[in-house]
Formats: C-alpha cells, structure tokens, sequence
C-alpha cells in the first residue's frame, strides 16, 4: 500500500497540495530546501515546530486503524507512505516505510546523531546534545534525494506485490510516484482510493472515489466476511462424514 497526504488530512494535518494545502499560504523555495535552511534556518523550524504542534494535537482517523487492521489481517504486508506525521505507526501500523523521513526525527547537521522526538521542539533552532550542532528536521527537502534503505525496501515491495492499493496520493511528486508505476509493471492490480482522480489513475485498474476514511473501513468488513466464510468452508470440510452402514 502506498498513502500520501490525502489519508492525513481526514485527521486536519493540512495537504501540500489542494485547497487549503499549505503551499497557498507558503512557498516550498522558502521552508523546505537545503538552501532554505541554511539561509534562515529559525524561520524554517518554526514552520517545522507548528507544523509538530497540529500533528501532535491530531488523531489517527478510520483510514488509518484500517490500514493496520489490514495489516493485522495479513492483506496488506507493509505501509508505504510519503507522510512524515507518524499516524500510521499511532493507528497501530507496524510494517511502514517512510520515503520522505519523519517530522518525530531531528538530525545534526554537524555529527549526524538522530533524535527522535515525543512532542514538538520547544527551543527554535534546537541544538545537538552532544557537539551543539544545528540540527534539522529529519525529513526529505525539495532537492534531496531519499533515503537510500527506505527506496530499496520500497521498490522491493512494490515489485513483488500482487495488489497494490493508493491512498489520497497526487502522484505528481517524484521519485515516489514510480512505486505504483513499478508494482504495474511486475504485474500487480494497482487499486486507488482517492477523492479526485490523480496522476496515478490512468493505470489504476480500479479507481474508488471516496474518502479513506470512508472507503477503507467498508474494505476491512468485507475482507473480515471473506476471510470468515473461507474459514467456515474449511471448517465444514473438516468434518467427520456419517459413517456408512457395512453388510457383513
């Protein structure tokens, strides 16, 4: 499963892209690139800090509890989301690659140490603990290339899926956007659940228009009726026949 901002925002975390997206009001060249940061880098954690402070005060919504329920019910082997808010994990999600990092992670730009952070950073910039280093977020700017492990793993899984499901995704943002196009290619059902149609859906095999929150749960009860008349079939085969009657 591959999930962009969309699934997010059913929880009030503001989309990049969209009405009401953060870039109306923001523009990327000023708050999320390398340059950025290193022109004015308080002004960007503070972007970054209230940005911590809606995620932190947002809940996980039903589309997320039905990925990890999905999880949990062994359809889907592991999350792949552009999304650094962390609500997958919180929802219960244990299998997620994060292609674009963590906002829950800062990293010094001096030694490289990583911290992972429970609530929002309280001092603008913060420092490293240990050199007094600056630290960032541990996220993925414009310009920046992914983190090798996670676009490994990522391609991997998307190679060998059989279905592959796309959430509240624009499919516009780049290398990300190559995960459906790869499990397409390997011969996997692409599946997309999205409010509008995206870049993605002209090789989609099956467009859902709807919202996650909506969609994916009505997916979780019909998985759970299957998989329970499977069971109730196998169930049935195991029983003992009557036993014939023998003429000695």
């Amino acid at each position: 499963m591959l999930t962009g901002a969309g699934i997010s925002a059913e929880s009030g975390v503001p989309t990049f892209r969209g009405p009401g997206g953060l870039w109306e009001r923001y523009r990327p060249e000023e708050l999320a690139t390398p340059e950025a940061f290193e022109r004015d880098p308080e002004l960007v954690w503070r972007w970054y800090k209230w940005r911590q402070e809606v995620i932190y005060s947002a809940s996980p919504n039903p589309g997320h509890y039905a990925v990890a329920e999905l999880e949990r019910l062994g359809v889907v082997k592991a999350v792949i989301t552009q999304n650094v808010d962390g609500l997958h994990q919180r929802a219960g999600s244990t299998k997620v690659v994060e292609l674009h990092g963590s906002i829950w992670r800062a990293r010094c730009t001096k030694c490289g140490a990583v911290y992972k952070l429970e609530k929002p950073v309280e001092a603008v910039p913060p420092r490293c603990a240990k050199c007094g280093g600056l630290l960032r977020p541990d996220v993925v700017w414009f310009g920046e290339p992914l983190p090798q492990e996670a676009w490994r793993e990522a391609a991997e899984l998307a190679a060998a899926s059989d279905v592959m499901i796309v959430v509240g995704t624009s499919g516009v943002v780049y290398p990300a956007a190559y995960i459906p196009q790869i499990a397409k290619r390997a011969g996997a059902v692409v599946i997309e659940v999205n409010i509008e149609p995206s870049a993605i859906t002209p090789i989609a095999d099956f467009f859902i228009r709807g919202r996650a929150g909506e969609v994916l749960p009505r997916l979780v009860e019909e998985v759970k009726n299957r998989l329970g008349t499977r069971q109730a079939q196998r169930h049935d085969s195991r029983q003992p026949s009557a036993p014939h009657r023998r003429d000695r």
